[in-house]
């Protein structure tokens, strides 16, 4: 079964210190499902993967490396972010005190009925506030 997948859990896949066993497991279900993300997903991994890489935590060919798994995932980008940014995914940060970033995948899972795989407390308050599973 498809998934919404936030960028921590990718992450997570990364950076040895904020390895888990969640992010492992959604991981494991990527031989199996494919894990759908909003279009502000690539940016927020490209920033964090910068930013680890200007503070020294990884090299350039470390975080290319990380790019190159996470292309041969089966991870697909939602091209419907942009319509849906001023009405429903707006209403959505209101509704549960998110930013909008974070409320974009709230919104994604709702609007495709899907579970949301995310280790942030504030987008798992805010799946079980709107109805939506999270991924186990």
């Amino acid at each position: 079964m498809p998934f919404v997948m936030d960028a921590s859990v990718a992450l997570s896949w990364c950076f040895e210190d904020e390895a888990s066993s969640y992010a492992d497991r959604v991981q494991d279900m990527l031989a199996r499902d494919v894990a759908l993300v909003p279009s502000i997903w690539p940016f927020e991994v490209a920033n964090a993967l910068r930013t680890a890489e200007r503070r020294r935590r990884l090299r350039a060919a470390e975080v290319m490396r990380f790019a190159e798994l996470l292309h041969a995932l089966p991870i697909m980008v939602d091209s419907a972010l942009l319509p849906r940014a001023l009405g429903p995914i707006l209403a959505v940060a209101r509704a549960c005190r998110l930013t909008c970033y974070d409320a974009c995948y709230v919104e994604l899972a709702v609007r495709e009925g899907i579970p949301l795989a995310t280790q942030d407390k504030r987008l798992q308050d805010a799946c079980a506030h709107v109805g939506v599973s999270r991924v186990p």
